[in-house]
């Protein structure tokens, strides 16, 4: 009798969640919600999928803005510069760097900044996103924005001093490709009869660099940039493990590892979406960038 209890009640649960409707109503249903927000339930913690990533999602958005910055700025100095003094000591030292950078596993880069910084130096933390006590008031999730919005400076010392190592093992790579994209197009550029007809003009030669050269250089190298996000967002699931970085990453991994489904559909769905954004932002500066493109 109990078993044939248990039964009808399955059966009920069954027909309550729609489970017996046509696989197409199924996945018809699955889109409607996932277009309203509805990702589900974890089977983890049964809290609402969307409630668990985006309580998340700012730690992973600091992380990879920072990374990206440190990326972008780092490899397009380095790339103007060394495409400026071709063959030099600073233009070999800089590409070999460059293919180290891309040669480096993010992990193995993670554990040994973790190694000299952290635990031999003991200049920097070693994982976690701010120490304990100084978590500043919550209002964007950012904490390194909100530490300025509350005026909490030693959350924010606190929150830069967390942020650094991954930052920089997470942009290693991404900053080896842009400044091999930026020296490449800055060669191409700095040849072309414009920028010799800049300099027969009696211009300086940082502005020939800065103002002609390297604004025409700048369409791959953000195009580069915007693909590189996509990199970002997949290392930050290695970066965010090694470093206990309360990411989406390390939600995703704990996903994985506990076959939550629901969690880990909805994470690959974010990421996905963030990366198609952030490419159409892309191409939407092409125009700014370049005065011929113009979008009809």
């Amino acid at each position: 009798m109990g078993q044939h209890a248990t039964t009808e009640q399955i059966e009920a649960l069954r027909e309550e969640l729609g489970l017996n409707d046509p696989l197409y109503v199924q996945f018809g249903r699955f889109l409607w919600d996932i277009l309203h927000g509805d990702f589900g339930r974890s089977l983890m913690t049964r809290a609402p999928v969307a409630q668990e990533i985006f309580s998340r999602f700012p730690a992973t958005i600091e992380l990879a803005l920072a990374a990206m910055l440190i990326a972008a700025t780092v490899g397009i100095i380095v790339g103007v510069i060394a495409a400026v003094k071709q063959y030099s000591l600073f233009d070999y030292l800089s590409m070999i760097g460059a293919l180290a950078g891309v040669s480096m596993p993010i992990f193995w880069l993670g554990l040994m900044l973790i190694i000299i910084f952290a635990v031999n130096l003991g200049w920097l933390p070693v994982a976690g996103r701010i120490d304990i006590g100084l978590e500043p008031q919550h209002i964007t999730g950012f904490f390194i924005l909100d530490s300025i919005l509350t005026r909490n400076w030693p959350a924010l010392v606190s929150a830069l001093k967390h942020l650094v190592l991954p930052a920089v093992a997470l942009a290693c790579y991404s900053m080896a490709i842009i400044a091999r994209m930026t020296r490449s197009t800055m060669l191409e550029v700095l040849r072309q009869d414009y920028i010799r007809t800049a300099r027969a003009k009696g211009l300086s030669e940082t502005s020939v660099v800065y103002k002609h050269a390297l604004r025409n250089a700048l369409i791959p190298v953000v195009t580069v940039i915007g693909l590189q996000t996509g990199m970002l967002l997949s290392g930050a699931v290695l970066t965010e493990t090694v470093f206990s970085w309360p990411g989406i990453g390390s939600l995703l991994v704990n996903g994985i590892l506990a076959a939550d489904y629901p969690l880990v559909q909805a994470t690959v769905i974010v990421i996905a979406s963030v990366f198609v954004i952030v490419n159409l932002i892309v191409d939407i500066l092409y125009v700014y960038l370049d005065p011929r493109i113009r979008y009809s």
